[in-house]
């Protein structure tokens, strides 16, 4: 499932970010399946569960969320989309304010702002998800 900001971005979210977050329903111990798999397609690892992909974007692997629900409970939450003719399930955009309140690192704080203004605008003009 995709979350953080590469979620917001996907869901319309006028933002950037640097890698885009995976989550996966994998055991922590596991994190190098998913980097192997990246390997073997041709992508170079930068660090335990990040790497970068030919065209130089990263992947960031991702075992668990903090402050959300089991990975189980958000993806029954999580909305589907079509990104590039591909169904992918994306972490609502309530869900990834849940979680960057409970970080508080000062580039979600940041995120913050800008997400809760997105979603009470979009409450305001009636936009349904």
């Amino acid at each position: 499932m995709v979350v953080g900001m590469s979620s917001a971005i996907l869901q319309g979210v006028p933002a950037t970010t640097l890698d885009t977050d995976l989550w996966l329903d994998l055991p922590e111990r596991q994190y190098m399946r998913p980097i192997n798999l990246g390997l073997s397609l041709g992508a170079t690892m930068v660090r335990n569960t990040v790497i970068a992909l030919r065209d130089g974007s990263l992947a960031n692997f991702i075992f668990r969320v903090d402050g959300l629900a089991s990975f189980a409970t958000e993806w029954r939450r999580a909305k589907s989309i079509t990104f590039r003719n591909l169904p992918i399930k994306v972490l609502p955009l309530e869900r990834i304010i849940k979680s960057k309140e409970y970080l508080q690192r000062p580039k979600d704080l940041v995120h913050l702002h800008l997400l809760r203004e997105i979603l009470a605008s979009r409450r305001i003009a009636g936009f349904r998800d």
